[in-house]
């Protein structure tokens, strides 16, 4: 195991490598082929006849939303009619299915996008919802990695990821340029609808260009939604929704929230869930626990869901069922319901205690942004076969992902490199 020198991650809650040795360093996403995703959708889907009109979107550099809004305005329909399992990667090449209500396929082929293509290749009785899928395969190149000892230490974490690497939520879960949608969360449940509106418009962060820090800026400080819509780029479509509801509606800050889409909205809270998880996985790896050996107080989830503790008793049953790939050690993420249901989980609970969030908060902000938020258990550990062939310093990795795993998190533990670089 290995710290983390870099304070994004340490920020983000991701403290620790499983393997101790170096990085390979190199570069992620030198170009969007380097990083290839596809979805792997349930069977049946596009199957039967139905009113959802199931395509293969397949887009290059778009992130998932603005590549709904885009395509929805484009066909003069509510970005509400579409709908998808999961929310794929924007500086990459990535396809999936999505499903569109009462869309034909002659209107999907008038339809011209720059980067993203459509074909329809069904129909179907539902829509597609997040997590109606099997997984994903990664087909991804890392460039320009450090020469020395290349295979030796590809090696290590090719065997290391095979047993069990921490299931951390990646950087983009949080923002990939702007690294903010657990603090819009996190304001979300204490019911700062202001705050969250004035953080997610003007908060500006270093990689963004500086004509958009400088707006940004500006508005932080005056907070008037009049200049900001003036200067604010046309591509900037989700800022620029708030502030002109803002300008018509002054001081409905709520409002300007429920201008955004109903599934970016929900990702705030959730991401701030992800944040509690990610450095409740980090408490635990501090204390020198394994992601693999259980520990009295530990809790399991099984394949089916079910879940149940270990005690002193049971780890020689439990150990052996871990083995065979019966269950997975697991954190709980707060939500409306159970933020009681942490046994274990002392870092969540010292860290709800001192933002003063329970599941009241939670329970409002489902209210509100019209989520649920239960709460869920989360496997600490990841696990996967990787195929790995190494080109000179180029090193391509090819592996399969269950649901809500981060390939990130895979291409961080063989790279050991500033997260900057895996953007």
């Amino acid at each position: 195991m290995k710290e983390s020198p870099y304070a994004l991650e340490r920020e983000l809650g991701m403290q620790y490598y499983a393997t101790s040795t170096p990085g390979i360093g190199g570069a992620l996403r030198t170009v969007p082929e380097d990083f290839l995703v596809d979805e792997i959708s349930p069977a049946g889907k596009g199957q039967t006849t139905g009113p959802y009109l199931i395509c293969r979107l397949t887009k290059t550099n778009w992130e998932l939303q603005h590549a709904v809004k885009e395509i929805a305005r484009r066909l003069n329909i509510s970005h509400r009619r579409i709908g998808w399992a999961g929310t794929k990667d924007r500086n990459a090449r990535t396809t999936q299915l999505i499903s569109l209500y009462k869309v034909t396929p002659e209107e999907i082929a008038a339809l011209y996008l720059k980067d993203i293509t459509l074909e329809p290749v069904g129909q179907s009785n539902e829509q597609f919802s997040l997590g109606d899928l099997e997984g994903n395969r990664f087909n991804i190149c890392i460039r320009a990695a450090d020469p020395e000892d290349l295979a030796g230490r590809v090696s290590a974490v090719t065997e290391a990821a095979s047993k069990a690497l921490p299931n951390y939520f990646g950087l983009q879960r949080f923002g990939v340029i702007r690294p903010l949608t657990h603090r819009i969360g996190e304001l979300i449940l204490h019911g700062n609808y202001e705050q969250a509106v004035i953080t997610y418009v003007g908060l500006a962060f270093p990689l963004e260009n500086e004509e958009v820090r400088r707006v940004r800026t500006v508005f932080m400080d005056t907070r008037d939604p009049a200049v900001a819509l003036r200067e604010l780029p046309v591509q900037m479509s989700f800022e620029r929704s708030m502030v002109s509801y803002l300008n018509a509606h002054p001081g409905d800050y709520a409002g300007a929230l429920r201008q955004l889409p109903p599934k970016l909205l929900s990702m705030f809270v959730s991401a701030f869930q992800s944040y509690l998880f990610n450095c409740a996985l980090s408490h635990r790896l501090a204390e020198g626990h394994t992601l693999t050996d259980p520990v009295p107080g530990d809790r399991l989830i099984f394949a089916n869901g079910r879940t149940d503790a270990v005690t002193a008793a049971n780890i020689p049953a439990v150990t052996l069922h871990l083995a065979r790939g019966r269950c997975s050690i697991a954190l709980f993420m707060p939500g409306r319901d159970k933020t009681d249901a942490i046994t274990g989980n002392d870092a969540i609970r010292d860290i709800l205690a001192d933002l003063q969030i329970t599941a009241d908060n939670f329970r409002e902000a489902a209210a509100f942004v019209r989520t649920k938020f239960d709460g869920a258990w989360r496997p600490i550990a990841l696990k996967t076969s990787v195929d790995v062939s190494v080109q000179g310093t180029n090193v391509r990795l090819k592996f399969t992902l269950p649901p809500g795993h981060y390939a990130t998190t895979v291409c961080r533990e063989y790279m050991k490199a500033d997260p900057i670089r895996m953007v």
